[in-house]
């Protein structure tokens, strides 16, 4: 279904389908009760003008990421007005920015956006070009989700955890080596894997002492 309204957009069939399940769910999840019901006309309409707007034009503007990214945003939101005005709540702001959050925030930050920049920099000091033969970015990415993986085992006080993750990419990456016989290669990964490790433990570990203070 995702599929065919990638190529075909809300002229798809699968589109009609994919609303008329979500009107089906909403319909058992209130079960039919008769309040619920133009909210979740309102619901079901937004559902498909944000589905247009994201599977069927932004699709074709921007990475697939961003689009879920989006789509799953105003979805989100709608959902968020549709239980609003049927069981308002209120929000903790100082929940979600009080000093807590925001040093979680500023983590998430070197961890994702600014360590790969240091990695890069001191890397770039050996002149050693890597062989381009695997996916694109994929060492990127690999050392963003394991920098998020060692930050959530430091903070939950689950050491053992890091030992395991380096284990497991020394594992996947000993065939490699082994393959190349590079020797040049095998130290580029290694001091880009405690670079990383390094980067962040150490995030981590100051995540940690901000928010005791």
């Amino acid at each position: 279904m995702a599929k065919d309204i990638h190529e075909k957009g809300i002229k798809s069939v699968a589109f009609v389908k994919h609303i008329g399940i979500h009107l089906l769910l909403l319909f058992a999840v209130t079960a039919l009760e008769r309040k619920f019901i133009c909210g979740i006309l309102l619901l079901t309409a937004s559902h498909g003008v944000i589905d247009a707007c994201t599977k069927g034009y932004l699709a074709k503007k921007i990475n697939p990421i961003w689009t879920l990214v989006w789509d799953q945003i105003l979805h989100a939101v709608c959902i968020a007005g549709f239980v609003y005005a049927y069981y308002p709540y209120t929000i903790d702001w100082p929940l979600l920015l009080g000093k807590n959050a925001l040093v979680l925030y500023s983590a998430w930050i070197l961890l994702i956006f600014v360590s790969p920049i240091v990695i890069k920099k001191i890397i770039e000091q050996f002149a050693f070009t890597i062989p381009n033969n695997g996916l694109n970015n994929a060492g990127k990415y690999i050392g963003i989700l394991e920098r998020l993986f060692i930050f959530f085992f430091v903070v939950l006080q689950r050491w053992e955890g890091i030992g395991f993750l380096l284990a497991a990419k020394s594992i996947f990456r000993f065939g490699d080596l082994k393959a190349n016989k590079d020797l040049k290669l095998t130290e580029y990964i290694l001091i880009g894997t405690l670079l990383s490790f390094g980067l962040g433990i150490g995030i981590a570990l100051l995540y940690n002492f901000v928010v005791s203070l």
